[in-house]
């Protein structure tokens, strides 16, 4: 008997030690019905499928999408007669075709003096980014952004409630008129544009069929019609819809970090960020402490700017604070980027100054979640947001009852 019971012993403690040993399917964060919910109930909806579903988001009283508007739009947009050395479109800066065959805006910076590394162009200039992927803007003459910042994708941002670093911009049409006469853009006056159109015929007679006339505001009108269907569809939108296998277990994880962390609170919306300004960084571990440490105690209560040696050497962001840009009034005040494709919109933060996803993941944990993220929550967040990559939506457009 004692026999038997030794065994038995035997038998369930070996059963024991292996279950152990042997590899377990762990448990998801959240069923997938569950994540879906927790996602849609926190603003995170799905990109259009349907024209008719885009219009309801991205239409306006003040420039009503009408078919003629937006083909005369995506003519103009890859058009370089809108330059003043009628070298570069928005296309140059904002690529969104694959077979781009004029790149010598990008073979010269690519080989200028100043070119660094983290201009991940390098390897990507086919990617359908919406971006040029430098470090900082280059526009007419190869000049770049005086604050050293880079392009926005163009992709999804008539999502987006602000459209440029410090959020000054609000509207997609706004940034067009802006971006055609910046010196260090396309650097063209409003009565330029309106003389070149107007000595072209095949742009009159569009333009008469979309407006009625050649302006500088139709100008705009069209070519942010356009810009107000390049959006984009992933995935994570099939899986927003319904679709269960369109992301993997890893991505998975990845949004349930995403919703549990708190990114959330400010990446939002369809275009899960570019909602709001929100503080960059929100814990500054480079704070006046930590460059005045030897003042007595009368110095500590004065700013930093008080003191020109000290306030050379600070700056709160966790890289080189190339160009100096500070955000919204100088008050690190940030567009929060949008997310849908950032794995194809490197390099990353207003300068560029970080080349990789996953260091952009960890620094965002870091300084303003406040959380050391471990590299298996890192790679589970970096896949969710691959999920996030999608191609711009192929609409079938139709006139309604626009004007």
């Amino acid at each position: 008997m004692k026999f038997f019971v030794y065994v038995f012993i035997f038998i369930v403690s070996l059963l024991f030690t292996v279950s152990f040993l042997l590899p377990t399917k762990e448990k998801p964060l959240y069923s997938d019905e569950a994540l879906r919910e927790a996602a849609l109930s926190r603003n995170m909806s799905s990109t259009p499928a349907t024209y008719e579903e885009l219009l309801k988001l991205v239409d306006t009283p003040q420039n009503r999408l009408t078919k003629e508007k937006i083909e005369l739009g995506k003519g103009l947009y890859y058009d370089k007669i809108l330059s003043k050395n009628k070298d570069i479109s928005c296309a140059t800066c904002h690529v969104i075709s694959q077979d781009q065959k004029d790149k010598d805006i990008f073979v010269k910076a690519l080989t200028s003096k100043t070119n660094d590394k983290t201009d991940c162009v390098v390897c990507h200039l086919s990617d359908q980014s919406g971006t040029d992927r430098f470090e900082t803007a280059v526009g007419h003459g190869g000049a770049q952004n005086p604050h050293h910042l880079n392009t926005l994708t163009i992709l999804n941002t008539s999502l987006a409630k602000y459209l440029t670093w410090d959020g000054d911009v609000e509207t997609v049409e706004d940034q067009v008129g802006l971006s055609i006469q910046d010196a260090t853009q396309m650097n063209l006056s409003k009565e330029e544009v309106q003389k070149r159109l107007s000595a072209d015929a095949e742009y009159v007679k569009k333009f008469e069929l979309a407006f009625g006339k050649v302006s500088f505001e139709n100008t705009q009108k069209a070519i942010g019609a356009y810009i107000r269907t390049l959006v984009t569809r992933s995935g994570y939108d099939r899986f927003l819809d319904g679709d269960n296998d369109a992301i993997n277990a890893k991505a998975k994880k990845g949004l349930a970090h995403f919703l549990n962390f708190g990114c959330k609170g400010c990446h939002t919306g369809v275009t899960v960020g570019g909602q709001s300004i929100q503080k960059f960084p929100l814990r500054d571990y480079n704070s006046i402490v930590d460059v005045t440490n030897s003042f007595n105690e009368e110095e500590k209560g004065r700013e930093v700017s008080d003191f020109d040696f000290n306030a050379k050497m600070y700056h709160p962001f966790p890289f080189e604070n190339k160009g100096g840009f500070m955000g919204k009034e100088g008050e690190r005040l940030f567009r929060v980027p949008m997310l849908r494709n950032v794995t194809k919109t490197s390099p990353y933060f207003h300068n560029g100054a970080v080349a990789k996803i996953r260091e952009a993941v960890f620094l965002m944990g870091k300084h303003q979640l406040g959380m050391h993220l471990t590299n298996e929550q890192i790679d589970e967040i970096v896949e969710f947001l691959k999920s996030l990559e999608g191609d711009v939506v192929d609409y079938k457009i139709v006139n309604k009852d626009a004007v």
